[in-house]
């Protein structure tokens, strides 16, 4: 359904628009679409345009991303404002990853305004997808940042752990950012270890997820547990465990990859 592109079309009347308020996303209560907004719509409502990207296409018609003034006022009885959690399991894996992917390039434009290395205002390269400073020729591209997420099991168990930091008591798989020369693999094994102090073999990837929070990628292990005992880092992890598949805690939705690392398994199970 979407197909991602730099180049925008000459012009087309049936343009498509996530809109974002002051980092919110704008959701029309009344349409089915939810989060995409019809050119028409965005004309009418009269909002103050700063900034607008093109994405890429949603079946046929070209979506964009617009960034509106905060001090418009959109009607609260037809637009909720929310973060992309807000959507998060309420709307289709391939809607999530184009919101996803509209933040993600609003917060790429506004963090690269100015060259890190001259201080020159950098100019907009859509065609390329790039931020470019013409006197020193610095050249930034959207960050994406590669993170392991990892699934280790024993038998009919698995080990899900708590973030310290998330505001839900909800439990989860493990994962990590890669480091400057790590692989994959050596971020996965570091990273349980750190976390929760065991280790772990047999590494099988799953599959990958864009996530965009705020802009990892992350890519999908199952490991197998090998040896040692559960100790968590409390800086990162509030606490961890061993979780029979049929017993399982509050655990993270299906369009996660979290949440299909956890499905999968059990259904190898079964």
């Amino acid at each position: 359904m979407f197909r991602p592109d730099n180049t925008p079309p000459d012009s087309s009347d049936f343009e498509l628009h996530i809109v974002f308020q002051g980092g919110q996303l704008l959701s029309d209560m009344r349409s089915q679409t939810g989060c995409l907004i019809a050119r028409e719509q965005v004309q009418r409502s009269g909002w103050t345009e700063l900034r607008r990207q093109f994405l890429g296409y949603w079946g046929d018609q070209p979506c964009y991303v617009l960034e509106i003034d905060t001090v418009d006022q959109p009607d609260p009885l037809q637009y909720q404002k929310g973060s992309l959690y807000h959507i998060l399991g309420r709307v289709d894996e391939q809607l999530f990853a184009l919101a996803g992917r509209a933040a993600q390039l609003l917060d790429w434009e506004r963090d690269h305004r100015y060259c890190g290395r001259c201080g020159d205002k950098m100019t907009v390269d859509l065609q390329e997808r790039a931020m470019r400073c013409d006197p020193c020729r610095v050249i930034n591209y959207p960050r994406i940042s590669p993170c392991v997420i990892v699934l280790v099991t024993r038998g009919e168990e698995l080990l899900l752990a708590r973030n310290a930091n998330f505001p839900q008591p909800m439990y989860s798989t493990l994962a990590g950012f890669i480091e400057a020369g790590e692989t994959a693999e050596e971020t996965l094994h570091r990273e349980v270890r750190e976390e929760v102090g065991v280790e772990v073999t047999n590494l099988r990837y799953f599959q990958s997820q864009s996530w965009p929070f705020p802009n990892q990628l992350m890519l999908g292990f199952f490991a197998d547990y090998v040896g040692g005992d559960i100790v968590c880092q409390p800086s990162e992890i509030a606490d961890a465990g061993w979780f029979h598949y049929s017993e399982l805690p509050l655990i993270p939705p299906a369009s996660s990859i979290s949440g299909q690392l956890i499905q999968h398994y059990i259904e190898t199970l079964k």
